[in-house]
């Protein structure tokens, strides 16, 4: 059995397994992903009531060591919450999942353009080749620049997860793990 998003806070099921072209692009999520979500989301839902709230969110959030301010937690939950009412339900926390996979797909095929010899890592000569073929002439030195602000672990790679931290926008000085 496969699960389709057919639009925003829609889920359907096919019996046939075709691909049906949602909002965001074609996000399948498996039944274990369903599942895993599912269980996901019962772990914020902490009053059990089938939504997520702000309050329900900062305790978890909390719980993780974030410290979210109640506006910040309000934009979490307001960028989700397609319904408008003031809590997440469980289609709009599978809707918010498939796009975050959505988008670590997209982050995935950026990262395997600088990627050039596939090892997992961008060198600062793939990141200049990629540069060059951009048309951007760089110097040695922006070059290295470039590198030092997005090799977070110091090693004179970008390895995947520091890329990605850098597409997000994630805070470069939080952990990777």
């Amino acid at each position: 059995m496969v699960w389709i998003f057919s639009g925003p806070g829609q889920v359907k099921e096919t019996g046939d397994g075709k691909k049906k072209k949602g909002d965001f692009g074609d996000i399948e999520l498996s039944e274990q992903q369903m599942e895993e979500f599912k269980e996901a989301f019962s772990e914020f839902d902490i009053d059990g009531d089938g939504t997520i709230t702000t309050k329900e969110l900062g305790t978890v959030m909390r719980r993780l060591g974030e410290r979210p301010s109640d506006k910040e937690l309000q934009a979490m939950v307001d960028e989700v919450d397609q319904d408008k009412s003031g809590s997440i339900e469980l289609d709009e926390f599978y809707q918010m999942m498939a796009s975050r996979i959505s988008e670590n797909n997209k982050i995935k095929k950026v990262f395997n353009v600088f990627d050039k010899n596939n090892d997992g890592y961008i060198s600062s000569s793939e990141l200049a080749t990629v540069m060059l073929d951009l048309g951007e002439h760089l110097t040695e030195d922006e070059i290295e620049e470039m590198m030092r602000w997005a090799d977070k672990d110091g090693d004179g790679m970008v390895g995947y997860e520091e890329f990605s931290a850098l597409m997000s926008g994630r805070n470069r000085n939080a952990s990777l793990d």
